[in-house]
């Protein structure tokens, strides 16, 4: 596979997965997080050209630098991944505003900052593919995921508008995990809080590996340039 692939929330789960399938494939990835130490220790093991940079998507000038890297270090950017995401669950009324503008920033602002910074590279190639991680918790609304699924539905809406207004060029796909075994998923909540309780107990029974994810973000990138794959969900087979 010829393409440049960078990839925000790298350090771990369906961003890690998607790298280790990406550079298996004989892609060359450009690796973002917050921690340096995953980022490095991943490009290591991987078989293909990696570049790392410690990036945190709530700030536009780490995503200017990771676009930047990639075109510094391989000569263009293919695929832009938005995968990083927060999430806290719990009824809003409980959410303190600091937990609120973590999901908002990373989850939406985060995706923004990533589709300014590329999209000027994208267009000056004539060619580029965003790939935006949405959730199925967009799709089935649930008590104590009101302000995730709402940035989250607002990811989809952007990329829809995105993908309408860039033209033939660019491509844009949406991908929404349903029940995935991550680090996102987190320690067991507490007892106080049924609606997390509940989602955690149902991830442990149901959860797919972030590789079934990371499978369809590599299968969206390897379509021909005419063919874009608009919205991919996947989730598990026994996921309400």
């Amino acid at each position: 596979m010829d393409k440049v692939v960078a990839i925000t929330g790298a350090g771990s789960g369906i961003g890690a997965a998607t790298a280790e399938l990406l550079s298996a494939a004989r892609a060359r990835v450009v690796l973002a997080g917050r921690r340096a130490d995953r980022l490095a220790s991943l490009a290591e093991r991987l078989p293909g050209e990696a570049a790392w940079l410690p990036t945190d998507v709530r700030h536009r000038p780490d995503l200017q630098a990771l676009v930047d890297l990639a075109v510094e270090r391989f000569g263009r950017l293919d695929v832009l991944v938005s995968n990083a995401g927060v999430a806290t669950v719990a009824p809003l009324h409980e959410l303190t505003p600091e937990q609120i503008d973590d999901m908002v920033n990373v989850n939406l602002m985060g995706v923004l900052h990533g589709i300014t910074a590329a999209l000027p590279v994208f267009r000056t190639q004539g060619s580029g593919h965003f790939i935006q991680t949405v959730s199925t918790s967009g799709l089935r609304i649930v008590p104590g995921q009101t302000i995730y699924a709402g940035v989250k539905n607002a990811v989809r809406t952007i990329s829809e508008g995105l993908r309408q207004e860039v033209g033939e060029s660019i491509r844009v796909t949406a991908v929404s995990p349903g029940m995935t075994r991550t680090e996102f998923v987190g320690a067991e909540p507490s007892p106080d809080n049924p609606a997390a309780q509940a989602i955690y107990e149902q991830v442990q029974r149901v959860a797919i590996g972030a590789d079934a994810v990371a499978r369809a973000i590599v299968f969206a990138i390897e379509q021909p340039s005419d063919v874009d794959v608009n919205e991919i969900v996947v989730r598990p087979t026994a996921q309400s």
